[in-house]
């Protein structure tokens, strides 16, 4: 058994400040003003990887920054010029998904980036509405609603370059496997 906090990696490359990471002025005045002096040991050892395109599975303890993680690495990635989703995060609960929302948006909020929670529960005219009068940069949702809206063709994967699982161990245990599995086909 590994003892607790020990992160495994085969990327050996530790980047200890958000200065030193490439990130745009407009992220970095996000990431201040969110309160984030410096990196958490899985900031310093995720967020490169993910921003250079790699396939990341990142496991640490609640806490510890994994949703800032993925949430700085995708506003780095996004053409904020190029008014399609081009990031999608799904997450096991509609609670979670608007929280993970929350913090994309406060971290993106120099940039203009846009975010929306595509979750179930909500009115669906208003939802297809959204999505076909914005486009967000970024989708975070529940597995059952994004089914739905790629499926209506309501959410275009076109241009989605980056897929992020949040609490991927619970979705799948929870019986999500086969519409994440679904999902990422249309991908």
């Amino acid at each position: 058994m590994e003892p607790e906090g020990v992160i495994e990696s085969n990327w050996n490359e530790i980047v200890d400040s958000f200065d030193d990471m490439n990130l745009s002025e407009s992220l970095l005045r996000g990431i201040y003003a969110y309160g984030f002096e410096k990196p958490s040991a899985i900031q310093q050892r995720a967020i490169l990887p993910c921003i250079k395109g790699y396939d990341v599975i990142a496991q640490a303890q609640s806490g510890t920054g994994k949703t800032a993680t993925f949430a700085i690495s995708i506003l780095q990635q996004i053409e904020l010029d190029l008014k399609a989703t081009q990031a999608l995060v799904l997450a096991p609960t509609r609670e979670l998904a608007q929280q993970i929302q929350k913090v994309v948006m406060a971290l993106g909020d120099y940039m203009g980036a846009s975010c929306h929670a595509c979750i179930g529960g909500t009115n669906v005219r208003a939802e297809v509405q959204k999505l076909q009068m914005e486009a967000p940069h970024i989708i975070v949702g529940t597995p059952g609603r994004v089914f739905d809206m790629l499926n209506r063709r309501y959410l275009s994967p076109k241009y989605i370059k980056m897929f992020v699982l949040d609490e991927a161990d619970e979705m799948l245990s929870r019986g999500f496997k086969d519409q994440i599995y679904d999902i990422f086909q249309k991908l």
